[in-house]
């Protein structure tokens, strides 16, 4: 399989910017065309806004050294505010659009309808942000996804309470009471379905798994029940809007469990823990790599984070930006040695990706299986302390040591 060589992440920041200026203007015979799938409007903008920027930021770099295919990219957005615009934007960025290949989405019910839309006509569509593991069960041949899986978001969150939370609290594990929440939509569904496999496999107990719609939820019933069952460990699958009522439900009622372990989205938006405050403080999160981590396992990130501020005048919001700059990356990598802008030559150069593991600005490799599942995306256990998500597991890739309580500490 072909190595793809490590070069600077971003670079250049002046030509990218002019280069991506020139191909806005290019009639579209004189770029090569991407669509750019994400929730721009709806509850899931901010979110949706930082994946796009990773992979903007990811095609200015592209644009400095000379495009993709002798051609300037030029992105097309499409808004995918719901799976039924998904499905109809994948249509429009692949027919009067022209797009080469479709990049998206970041969240998995609408990953799930645009995947689809996307296989029916034949056009490679590279997911650089959706978890939810049923994206890559249907056997489809021109899906191939970056980030990790909802059974790894599962794992490494349940050993977190198993290895760590329990020791430090001087419980055996197994005494633990541990409840399961997460919105209801494929992401919260696939994530809390693996959590309860993943419990039952360590010999844990699960005391609650509910499960409720992400609008019109009425919480102080839910945070009551949390409450009634004695929930020591929330394991917790939501988006930002209902994580932050979660917290006024929970500061509202006067209750906090010992531990709320989130599944990235929300949980690692800055916006979320700015928008809570103090009773954020020490909530442990399971997500792609961050910023605030140890530099031998993630060498690109400040290289990122300066690129990234002098772009859009201001800190990333989450590392999701960085993780989907990494993965279109590679993608464009896998475009540029297919040497022709033809679908098949392209699905065969995205399933002959082979970059090795470190060698990406996250410290990922990449690599798809026979399912076009990356088996070299990593995921990290973080905790929101003094205001900023730091990496507290494993320990090669720990700047902080982990706190096993919630709250502002004295």
């Amino acid at each position: 399989m072909a190595k793809t060589a490590r070069r600077p992440l971003l670079g250049g920041l002046a030509a990218m910017a002019a280069m991506a200026g020139r191909a806005a203007a290019q009639p579209a015979g004189e770029t090569t065309r991407i669509g750019a799938l994400f929730p721009f409007t709806g509850p899931l903008a901010l979110l949706g806004d930082e994946h796009f920027r990773g992979l903007e930021l990811a095609a200015e770099e592209r644009n400095a050294v000379g495009g993709l295919l002798g051609k300037p990219i030029r992105l097309v957005r499409g808004d995918a505010a719901d799976a039924a615009q998904a499905q109809a934007e994948v249509k429009r960025l692949i027919g009067p659009e022209r797009a080469l290949a479709v990049f998206g989405t970041c969240a998995s019910p609408l990953s799930f309808a645009a995947t689809q839309a996307a296989e029916l006509q034949g056009v490679p569509y590279v997911e650089l942000g959706a978890v939810a593991d049923p994206i890559t069960e249907r056997g489809f041949r021109f899906l191939f996804r970056t980030c990790p899986r909802a059974t790894e978001v599962a794992r490494l969150g349940v050993d977190a309470v198993a290895d760590l939370l329990a020791p430090a609290w001087g419980r055996p594990a197994e005494t633990l009471r541990i409840a399961v929440l997460h919105e209801d939509s494929l992401y919260g569904q696939s994530v809390a379905a693996a959590q309860e496999a993943q419990l039952k496999a360590r010999g844990l107990t699960l005391a609650e798994k509910l499960g409720y719609p992400a609008r019109g939820t009425e919480w102080a019933p839910v945070i009551q029940r949390m409450r009634g069952i004695g929930a020591e460990v929330l394991l917790q699958t939501g988006y930002q809007n209902d994580i932050l009522l979660l917290y006024r439900g929970m500061r509202e009622a006067g209750w906090l469990p010992r531990m709320v372990v989130g599944a990235g989205a929300g949980y690692s938006l800055g916006d979320t823990a700015h928008a809570i405050g103090p009773d954020f403080e020490g909530t442990l999160n399971v997500d792609v790599p961050q910023f605030e981590v140890n530099d031998r396992l993630a060498p690109g990130v400040k290289p990122f984070v300066e690129a990234y501020r002098k772009r859009y005048g201001s800190d990333p919001r989450s590392g999701h930006s960085l993780s989907n700059a990494v993965g279109a990356r590679a993608a464009f990598d896998a475009i540029q040695r297919a040497a022709q802008p033809d679908r098949e030559r392209i699905r065969a150069a995205l399933a002959a990706t082979d970059v090795a593991e470190g060698t990406t600005a996250n410290g990922w490799g990449i690599r798809f299986d026979d399912k076009g599942q990356n088996q070299r995306a990593r995921l990290l256990l973080l905790q929101w302390q003094g205001g900023r998500q730091v990496a507290v597991a494993p320990g090669d890739a720990a700047v902080a040591p982990l706190r096993a309580r919630m709250g502002v500490v004295g």
